[in-house]
């Protein structure tokens, strides 16, 4: 009965998909690695300045919906409390929006900035260790969160407010292609979906496996190779799994308060053992200096360097263009995720609350843990950029917060944190795709069907890792995910217009916010068409739905 529940079209149009792109990588993986980067050197350099301009107008538009009538939507019923407090929903959607990437980038980032510095500044000048210090909350500020939030929209509207027990892409964009969500289209636009969250959590797996491996030689001098590699990678899939299958309440709200409270703990340390004052003035400059080019960081693309006597440093299309991308790939799994855990609040507070709550902790990471590595580079107590350079980012992070005290114990609570963070993501990345794969989801999606992408998000990096290959796996799918820019235009349409009509056709208002009962919208509009035949068309919208 409960397979019934599955939508076997895109289930299988998924997995074979990921099938079709990683075994010709593995029979052909000098050829394949080759393709994938010139496509992918041919995207950002031809439609780099597509995804700027998406990412900075999404930011804009959220702000207009938050301050809008839409905004006022309540997520649920009328007098419907959230179903989880504020600190275990930010906790959530943190953890499923950065994991341990954030650990890894945040401790080394300002590194390769400061090597290779923005807008032509030369490196090791005064002028390039602010940049170091502000690009990283930059690429991981506002606009990142609001290519996160975009999806949640129409998502949760769908799933709350009509009703819909369904927790898909192509459902959401139903208000513009009507039907054809049923059919071929929608699939295709659900698959390309989970291709893209695929290869995108491989990328966080490239970056934590290293980083968890280099922390364990460091507690208990056990070399770093392949198997270490594979026995992290297997325990971090036993956690995600056990907490995919007891579910979002228990299992992965459960990871995500832990892991709150021990990164508060990291942050906490750091900020009052390290160099506190330095700490706090290099943070409120990178605030200041971020406000203030806010606009030029958004949308610089180095034009006059590609065609006068300067060098074109590339550094648009190396970091803001493949962040922008990387967030798009995440964006819809994340959006669902937010959209799911949102009921009970309004669209003002989950668009709100997802920007600033993601903002401020990538904000107190890049702030504390970046600006502490930095003052180890500037002091000359660890050469951390030679260290960098000469033995690799996973050694480098793991050196810079084996210089705090308590060395071994930071070590290992950085490490355990590192673990919590990854197993958040794939537990958060194994239920949306679990989601994304059945018919409908009356509460949460059914536990074998949940463990099956748990794993399938574990073996099929797993065996790219072995070859290689991953590194080319995260550029395909940053390549696929290019068909998501339009998806993402689609789906912040598709919210608006829901949304706008069936306020139009309400009468039930409370102060504060718009309690939409889409029952008695539809019985409204049915007597009005009985009334106006001639309106008939008008309406077809709410009678298809």
């Amino acid at each position: 009965m409960k397979n019934r529940l599955i939508d076997w079209p895109t289930f299988l149009g998924a997995f074979f998909l990921l099938l079709l792109v990683t075994v010709p990588l593995i029979i052909f993986p000098e050829k394949g690695q080759e393709f994938v980067n010139r496509a992918n050197e041919y995207m950002t350099t031809n439609f780099g300045v597509l995804y700027l301009i998406v990412g900075i107008a999404i930011f804009f538009f959220l702000i207009y919906v938050a301050f809008s009538d839409n905004g006022q939507i309540k997520l649920g019923d009328k007098g419907e409390k959230p179903e989880f407090n504020n600190f275990s929903w930010a906790g959530m959607l943190f953890c499923a929006g950065i994991g341990s990437s954030i650990l890894y980038w945040a401790t080394i980032e300002w590194a390769y900035y400061l090597q290779g510095p923005p807008f032509g500044i030369k490196p090791g000048t005064k002028e390039s260790i602010a940049w170091a210090s502000t690009y990283g909350i930059f690429h991981w500020g506002p606009i990142a969160w609001a290519i996160y939030t975009l999806p949640a929209l129409p998502i949760a509207y769908f799933y709350y407010v009509r009703k819909k027990p369904v927790l898909k892409i192509s459902e959401a964009t139903r208000p513009l292609i009507g039907k054809f969500a049923d059919g071929p289209i929608g699939t295709v636009i659900d698959i390309l979906f989970m291709f893209g969250l695929i290869g995108g959590a491989g990328t966080t797996l490239a970056l934590g496996t290293p980083m968890i491996a280099e922390g364990i030689n460091r507690l208990t001098g056990i070399e770093v190779n392949m198997i270490l590699k594979t026995l992290i990678l297997l325990f971090v899939t036993l956690i995600f799994a056990v907490s995919a299958y007891t579910g979002l309440r228990k299992g992965i709200k459960v990871l995500s308060d832990v892991n709150l409270w021990l990164s508060l703990f990291l942050l906490i340390f750091v900020f009052i053992f390290g160099p506190t004052r330095f700490i706090l003035e290099s943070t409120t400059n990178s605030i200041g200096l971020l406000l203030d080019n806010f606009f030029h960081m958004s949308t610089w693309t180095e034009p006059f360097n590609a065609l006068g006597p300067f060098n074109k440093t590339e550094f648009p299309e190396s970091w803001t263009v493949f962040y922008w991308a990387w967030w798009l790939v995440y964006a819809p799994f994340v959006g669902l995720f937010v959209a799911k855990i949102s009921r009970g609040r309004t669209i003002k507070q989950m668009v709100l609350g997802t920007m600033i709550y993601g903002t401020i902790g990538s904000l107190l990471f890049f702030g504390v843990l970046g600006n502490y590595g930095l003052h180890l580079q500037l002091t000359g107590e660890m050469d951390i950029i030679n260290i960098l350079n000469t033995d690799g980012a996973p050694k480098a992070i793991v050196n810079v917060i084996g210089s705090l005290p308590l060395s071994w114990f930071m070590i290992f609570v950085f490490t355990i944190l590192a673990i919590i963070f990854l197993a958040t993501t794939f537990d958060s990345s194994s239920y949306i795709l679990a989601s994304v794969v059945q018919k409908e989801v009356e509460d949460e999606p059914v536990r074998w069907n949940r463990l099956f992408w748990a794993f399938a998000l574990c073996l099929l990096p797993l065996v790219l890792m072995f070859i290689g290959g991953l590194g080319t796996l995260q550029t395909a799918s940053i390549v696929g995910g290019f068909p998501l820019l339009f998806i993402m235009i689609m789906l912040g349409w598709s919210f608006m217009k829901a949304s706008t009509e069936d306020i139009r056709a309400s009468e039930f208002y409370e102060p504060k916010t718009i309690n939409l009962n889409y029952r008695k919208i539809l019985d409204r509009l049915r007597r009005r068409k009985k009334e106006k035949e001639k309106k008939g068309p008008v309406d077809a919208h709410f009678e298809d739905e």
